[in-house]
C-alpha cells in the first residue's frame, strides 16, 4: 500500500472534525490538538495509542514522541514547558504527525528506539531529516487547513501583520507559523524575514516574489538589514503592523510596503514585505532559492 502523504492524513482528520463540529468550527476556537491526540489515536489504534500529553523540561528539544517499553506500546507526547500556547499547539501537532506517519520506525530503525526528539528548528521549519519536514507539513495542514485559511485571506489578496495576527489567534498558532502558511499559497509577491540585532537570520519569499527575484542573498555572510528598515529603527507601533510605504532603494529597486513586529519573548524581529502586484522583471531560474531554504539546509547539516 502506498504511504499516505502528510497532507492527506491531516485532511482526513479535518474532514472528521468538520463532520463533528461543522465547517465553521474555527469560528468557535482552534483545534484542541492535545485532546485530539489522545482521542483520535485511541480510536484508530486502541491497543497502542497516545496515553499522555505532558509538559516537561526538555533541554535542546521543543517536543518528543516517546514509546513505552511494554508491548503493545503506549506512547507519550512531551513538549517543553516554557513554550507559549501557540508554539505548544504546533509542537503537539508535530509529534502527533510522527505518531501517525513514522511510529513504525521505533521497531524498524535503531536510530529511533528511544522515540522522536525534535529541536526547535525541526518543529518550526521542518529542518533535519525528511520525517521532520513531513511532521511539520502534517502540523500545518491540521492546524491551518487551506480551505478555511483561503476564506480568511484569499490567495490574491495581500496581508498585513494585523490581519495575520488575527488568523494566528483563530488557529491558535504563532504569528510566524501563520505567516509561513500564508506564504505557501498566496499568489501575491511577499516576503517574511526574521532578524536579530540588525541582521537577518532567515527569509522566506512567496513563489511569486521568488520568481520576480525578490529574495535575500546571504551566500557571502549575514544579511544586514537596511538602516531605514523598521527593525533597525525600533519602530514597532500600530503603524508597523498595518504597513509603512518604503521607497525604491531601501530594500529593492522598487517600492515596498513594510511591516514589523518584535517578539520580546523570543528576542527577534519579524518583518513582512509586500510588493506591488506586477513584477518589474523576471529573474533566471538559477536564482530560485531563498535564504530560508539555505538557512535550514545548513541547520540540518550541523
Amino acid at each position: 500500500m502506498t504511504p499516505r502523504s502528510p497532507r492527506s492524513v491531516a485532511n482526513s482528520i479535518s474532514l472528521v472534525l468538520n463532520a463533528a463540529y461543522g465547517n465553521d468550527r474555527f469560528d468557535h476556537g482552534p483545534v484542541d490538538v492535545g485532546q485530539l491526540a489522545l482521542d483520535y489515536t485511541k480510536q484508530i489504534s486502541p491497543d497502542s495509542h497516545i496515553e499522555q500529553v505532558v509538559a516537561e523540561d526538555l533541554p535542546g528539544c521543543d517536543g518528543a514522541l516517546v514509546p513505552g517499553d511494554a508491548l503493545p506500546r503506549r506512547w507519550a507526547i512531551m513538549y517543553d514547558r516554557r513554550q507559549n500556547a501557540g508554539r505548544r499547539a504546533y509542537t503537539i501537532a508535530h509529534e502527533l504527525g510522527h505518531f501517525l506517519l513514522h511510529r513504525r520506525l521505533v521497531d524498524e530503525d535503531p536510530d529511533f528506539d528511544g522515540g522522536f526528539h525534535c529541536s526547535k528548528e525541526a518543529v518550526e521549519h521542518g529542518a533535519g531529516a525528511d520525517i521532520e519536514k513531513e511532521a511539520n507539513e502534517f502540523a500545518a495542514n491540521l492546524l491551518m487547513p487551506l480551505d478555511d485559511y483561503r476564506r480568511q485571506i484569499p490567495s490574491d489578496r495581500p496581508a498585513t501583520f494585523e490581519r495575520l495576527g488575527g488568523v494566528a489567534i483563530r488557529y491558535g498558532v504563532s504569528l510566524t507559523a501563520a505567516t509561513l502558511r500564508w506564504l505557501e499559497y498566496t499568489t501575491t509577491r511577499a516576503m517574511v524575514i526574521a532578524s536579530v540585532d540588525g541582521f537577518a537570520l532567515w527569509a522566506k519569499s512567496s513563489e511569486a516574489a521568488l520568481r520576480s527575484g525578490r529574495f535575500l542573498q546571504t551566500r557571502t555572510g549575514l544579511f544586514e538589514m537596511p538602516a531605514a528598515s523598521l527593525a533597525v529603527r525600533n519602530a514597532f507601533g500600530t503603524e508597523a503592523l498595518q504597513g509603512v510605504a518604503q521607497p525604491a532603494g531601501v530594500w529593492f529597486p522598487e517600492p515596498v510596503l513594510e511591516m514589523c513586529v518584535r517578539s520580546g519573548r523570543h528576542d527577534f524581529e519579524l518583518t513582512l514585505l509586500c510588493f506591488e502586484a506586477r513584477a518589474p522583471a523576471l529573474q533566471e531560474e538559477e536564482v530560485l532559492e531563498d535564504t530560508y531554504i539555505r538557512f535550514f539546509r545548513h541547520a540540518s547539516r550541523s
